[in-house]
This record gives C-alpha cells, structure tokens and sequence, in this order.
C-alpha cells in the first residue's frame, strides 16, 4: 500500500493537485490496490482554491497518516509568498519530506520546498515564468524547458498539466511501468492539444 499526501491551501491551483490526485487514484482502482490519496491542509476547514472551487481536506498537518509521498502544489506566487513565511507549513514540509519515500511538487510549490530546505544544492523544475526567481533564491538549480526533473527522491515539475506526467512517471517508478500505462489508458491522458504554434494546421473541423 503506498499512501500519497497532497498538501492544499487557500489559493492552491486547482490543477497542479487535481491532476496529480486523478492519477494516484487511478493507480488505486487498478488491479484491486488499495493505495490511499490524502489531501492534508494546516487546518479541517474548507479551502477556496485560486480559481475559486472549494475543497474539504482529509486532514491537518497535525493527524495524517504516515506518508509514502508527499506533493506540493503551487499557486499564485503572492500566495505562495505568504505560506513561504508560515513556519507551520515549512516545518511540516520539512519534517515530512525527511521521512516520506518520494518527495514532488508542482509549478510554484518548488518555492514552497525551497523555503522548507527540502531542494537546497537540488535540480529542480518550476513554472517557466518564474524560473529566474526561484534560481535567484541559491542554492538551487533550476532545469529549465523540462517537463518534470527527477533529483534522487526528489520529483519536481512545471507548472499545472506537467503534474499530471510526473505523476505517471512516479506511479511508474513505484508500482511498475505496466501499471503506469494501465493508468494513463484508464484516464484517456492521450494529449492532443488544439492550436500548437507550430503546428497551427492540425485541427478537426472548425
């Protein structure tokens, strides 16, 4: 059984934990597992996400269960700003990551574990907008046009859908590649995005 922790606060985007949790799920329901996905806040109340949904977490920092993986999602920086001061979230980030198997982090939660030291002296990705500022803070590389980077235990990704590939990849590195292609089969993750730039011709229909 592997049990994934997702870490949500106030101003969390919506993608950069849904993807992920979509995926972990997606690993539970194949083959009869019975993996658990945990969304885990500093307190029980309900969050509001930064493009306004509403999530209820499963736990507090203080009573989750023991965690096989830990995943930091990101949000608006000025958000993500204000839980880098948070001692609460930082010490807890720091703290579980040191016993956790897998440690990751969507987009901006790469700042989130930076202010927590979990990435210090590590290779890491972020959102491409931001990149520049997270290498400003040392200590720290930054791979840049990187999908997702894999650093020892650390996985680290850019931002929003490239969670949803660094959690195949994990699910992959955890449980077998097999079981990463059932998983990407099951959820139809077959990207085929419209009005590519350079490929504008390659539509259906109008």
């Amino acid at each position: 059984m592997t049990t994934y922790g997702i870490l949500v606060f106030d101003g969390v985007q919506e993608l950069d934990f849904v993807g992920p949790w979509e995926v972990f799920h997606g690993s539970s329901r194949r083959r009869g597992r019975v993996d658990s996905v945990v969304l885990i806040a500093e307190r029980p109340d309900l969050i509001r996400c930064g493009n306004g949904m509403r999530v209820m977490p499963d736990h507090t920092l203080a009573d989750h269960p023991p965690l096989d993986v830990l995943l930091v999602p990101g949000g608006a920086h000025s958000r993500i700003e204000a839980e880098m001061r948070n001692p609460a979230v930082t010490g807890w980030i720091k703290s579980t990551a040191s016993s956790a198997e897998w440690v990751t982090s969507v987009c901006t939660g790469a700042f989130l574990m930076h202010a927590a030291g979990v990435s210090h002296g590590r290779r890491v990705a972020t959102e491409r907008a931001l990149e520049d500022e997270l290498a400003r803070l040392g200590d720290i590389t930054v791979v840049r046009d990187a999908r997702y980077v894999v650093d020892g235990n650390l996985v680290s990704s850019q931002g929003v859908s490239a969670g949803i590939d660094m959690a195949l990849w994990l699910v992959g590195r955890i449980h077998g590649r097999d079981h990463a292609r059932a998983v990407r089969s099951a959820i139809q993750y077959e990207p085929a995005p419209p009005y590519l730039a350079d490929e504008p011709h390659h539509r259906v229909g109008l």
